[in-house]
């Protein structure tokens, strides 16, 4: 019976589910795109692009060889990763380089995986993140965020009908990728104005000799293109949902 239940969870992670309507996809497109460009509903939902942010920094220094000491998420959504190893070189460089390009790539690997049908997975590997990343969080504010968030994708993922998490899945993603460009331009925007002495771009200049500008640039680059390849995997082919008309 055990065995039974396993391979029966192991199925319903790893398999298909079918596309959700296309109304579905546009609505909680729309609805995130919303969450983005109205002002108190993005001082909430930045939250979680700042988890993917900081969570990018803490994964490159792990795969880079540097040692990860914690990670502090802020309830003004900023947050520091601190990790020890070389001031300097290629491990400091992609690991400043992946805050910003974290949540538009994340973004875009969910909008693969929804593409392939892959509902349930896409919830559960976010869980995993979730849960890898709460191990080293070092305050409670990121603390409950992080737990708050994993508790809503598990309930979701759990209890939810076939239609819900395929609207909550979309959502996530769409979110991701509408979201990245925003923190770009409050970057640069705090950076015309003295703001951001330290920020990544600034410390990535520091490193290289590259202008923080270009770093700003690539981080909107990444943005962009994540965007454009991720809607054209995530919108749906509204052709194939109308009928056709006799003679046709």
């Amino acid at each position: 019976m055990e065995h039974a239940s396993i391979a029966d969870l192991w199925n319903r992670v790893t398999g298909t589910q079918p596309d959700p309507p296309w109304w579905l996809v546009v609505l909680v497109g729309a609805v995130a795109l919303g969450a983005v460009l109205h002002g108190p509903t993005w001082r909430i939902a930045r939250n979680t692009v700042t988890i993917a942010h900081e969570g990018g920094h803490a994964l490159i220094a792990l795969v880079t060889g540097r040692k990860l000491d914690g990670i502090k998420l802020h309830s003004d959504t900023s947050g520091v990763t601190v990790s020890r190893g070389k001031p300097h070189g290629p491990g400091m460089i992609f690991t400043a380089m992946a805050g910003y390009t974290t949540p538009p790539l994340l973004g875009l690997f969910f909008a693969l995986l929804l593409a392939a049908g892959r509902i349930t997975l896409m919830l559960w590997f976010t869980l995993a993140l979730l849960a890898a990343m709460l191990v080293m969080i070092r305050n409670a504010y990121g603390a409950l965020s992080v737990v708050a968030t994993g508790a809503v994708v598990f309930l979701v993922s759990w209890f939810g009908s076939a239609e819900v998490q395929a609207g909550f899945a979309y959502l996530a993603a769409w979110f991701l990728l509408l979201a990245a460009t925003r923190p770009v331009i409050e970057l640069q925007r705090m950076r015309t104005r003295h703001m951001a002495p330290s920020s990544d771009a600034d410390q990535l200049a520091h490193l290289t000799g590259v202008p923080g500008l270009a770093w700003v640039s690539l981080f909107g680059a990444t943005a962009l293109v994540a965007l454009l390849a991720g809607g054209a995997l995530l919108f749906p082919d509204v052709s194939v949902h109308l009928p056709t008309l006799p003679g046709q």
